[in-house]
């Protein structure tokens, strides 16, 4: 499996040969991680659940392209930002038990505020 630090370390590598850390602003990268963002949602746009379901197969290599593009803005944007992704979802998870109990969210779609 690989990890976190050795996919950044691809991207920062592919990125830095380039020379495109000059373009890396981070309003950039956001609005980057956005556009793709929505590519993957231009996969499941004007479809209903049966045509996703039925076609997933067939999409999931696409789908797979989009979501590492996605990846990729992530993984720089905390890099570049001095973020410890790891650490940061971790918080983040203990934050979302917090907010959405078990006993309490369990099979709901509320949030948390109205469980």
């Amino acid at each position: 499996m690989i990890t976190l630090d050795q996919l950044t370390a691809r991207i920062t590598a592919f990125r830095d040969a380039r020379d495109w850390k000059q373009f890396h602003k981070p309003k950039d990268m956001a609005l980057s991680l956005m556009l793709e963002s929505g590519e993957v949602g231009e996969l499941f746009q004007w479809k209903s659940e049966q045509e996703v379901e039925r076609n997933l197969p067939e999409m999931r290599q696409a789908l797979g392209r989009e979501l590492s593009d996605v990846l990729y803005w992530v993984l720089l944007m905390a890099h570049d930002a001095g973020i410890n992704l790891s650490e940061a979802f971790e918080a983040k998870m203990r934050e979302n038990e917090e907010k959405y109990p078990q006993e309490k969210a369990r099979g709901s779609s509320v949030k948390y505020s109205d469980l």
